[in-house]
This record gives structure tokens, sequence and C-alpha cells, in this order.
């Protein structure tokens, strides 16, 4: 993966992508439902900006400011008071605040400010396990991509790919084992190889070359798949081998419980 530094100039640009879709939005497109069932454009912007503005307290917590890692500490309790609900709980909340888009701008911009000065070596606490910089940075561009993506969805606007997607498809491939885990499945001990074509015509490679588990295809497609914002049917993405075939079936790039999915177009 890049550097530390890349990746937060990755996770601004998309944050500022999906800013340019919304800036112009009435009242009424902000109400527009989204494919998220029960979530409008509001919610998507205010589950990130809430998000967002956690990931900067428990990143500025770790630097050593005991007021946010107090306030870090708040949220998890929350989070685990309500384990099913205190997403969408959390985004509706939000979603009514007058000030949403300049509160995300605020928050979004502080987090990147923050995670570009965290030094090397040091973990980042959160929900799950403890990460470091560079990780908490393309987790969160990903979760930016993907709610942008319901935007664009909701507005009904196509998106151009960017390379930024690589860290989008970097956590698919690395996010492997967890799928299987919260699907209450046991992984293959062997390692997979993914082959993807990135919106310029890159090749990106993960895994040995010599695997017989493969997945090739489109980068951009792979990313819709594993953070099930596409349906497999409709995507151009192949799998060889039985174990590789059924990755794609449960593969989720994003933390917490087996998503739905989206229908066949």
């Amino acid at each position: 993966m890049a550097d530390l530094d890349s990746i937060v100039d990755d996770l601004r640009a998309e944050g500022d992508a999906l800013d340019a879709l919304v800036a112009d939005l009435t009242d009424r497109q902000w109400s527009t439902p989204t494919p998220a069932a029960g979530w409008t454009v509001a919610h998507q912007i205010g589950h990130l900006s809430w998000t967002d503005n956690v990931a900067e307290r428990t990143t500025a917590g770790a630097a050593g400011d005991a007021d946010a890692k107090a306030e870090f500490d708040v949220a998890v309790k929350r989070a685990w008071s309500d384990p099913t609900g205190f997403v969408d709980s959390s985004a509706a909340e939000e979603a009514r605040n007058p000030d949403l888009l300049a509160t995300w701008r605020t928050r979004r911009h502080t987090m990147a400010e923050a995670l570009a000065k965290v030094p090397a070596g040091v973990k980042i606490p959160w929900f799950g396990p403890p990460m470091s910089a560079a990780s908490m940075a393309t987790a969160r561009l990903m979760e930016t991509w993907a709610h942008g993506q319901d935007v664009a969805d909701a507005l009904g606007i196509t998106r151009e790919p960017t390379e930024r997607i690589r860290g989008v498809a970097h956590i698919g491939v690395r996010t492997r084992d967890f799928a299987y885990a919260v699907n209450q499945q046991t992984p293959p001990t062997e390692p997979f190889r993914v082959e993807l074509t990135s919106p310029l015509g890159e090749l990106w490679t993960w895994g040995p070359g010599d695997a017989p588990q493969r997945v090739t295809g489109s980068a951009a497609d792979f990313c819709l798949l594993v953070t099930q914002r596409a349906h497999r049917d409709d995507l151009d993405i192949r799998a060889d081998g039985a174990d590789a075939q059924h990755w794609l079936t449960i593969a989720q790039a994003f933390a917490g419980p087996p998503g739905p999915g989206r229908p066949t177009r």
C-alpha cells in the first residue's frame, strides 16, 4: 500500500468529490431515499460525519489528548449499549443537524489533519482491533467511497472511478478471512491471487502468482462487490476455484454483520 501521506491525500480527495455531489442539493434532494433501506442522502452524510468525528477523537486520544480519548470511550460505550442500532440512530441524529454539510466538512478535514500527524508505530483504538494511521485512513477512504456510491445512485449520477479505489480494493482483499468469520465460516488456509485492472488500465495484484484460487476483473467492480454496492451478477469479476467463487458470495470490506447486498439489475 501507499504511504500515509498519499492515503490521507486520497481520503481528502474522495471527501471533496462527494462534497461536490451534495454541495448544491435542495432540501428535498437531501431527503432523497438511497439504496440503503431507511437512509436518505442526509443519513449517508450524517453517518460519515459522525464516524469521521469519532475517528478524529480516537486519533487525537492516541496522540495524548485525554479529553478526546474520553469522548471516544463514550462513543464506544454507546455502541456496545445498542450494537445493532447505534449506526442507524447516530446517522438519524446527524441527519437532523441543520448545519450537516458544514459540520461534515469541518470534521472530515480535522480528521485528515489528525491522521497525517500520527507517528509511525502508533496504534489507534477503534471499535474493533486497534489500527495504524494508514489503516484508519484507508478505512475512512473506503467508507467515504462506498457511501458516496449510495448518494450517487440516489441522485441518478454515474461516477467515474479513479485510482483512489486502490485503497478500497486493498481492504476488500485484506478482509477475506473477516468475511468468513462474520458468516460463521472457516476461511481457507491458502492465500488467493487477486488481479484487478485499475481505472487507468494498470494491473493491481495481491497474493502469490501461482495460487490456484484466483479472482480477476475490473477493480471498480471488485470495489462495488466488497462494499456490497452491486450484485455480483452485474459485475465484471471472475473467480477460478471453488473457494474463490464462494468468497465472492460473502465478501465484505466493512465492519459489522453481513449486509443484505443489492439486488441484480
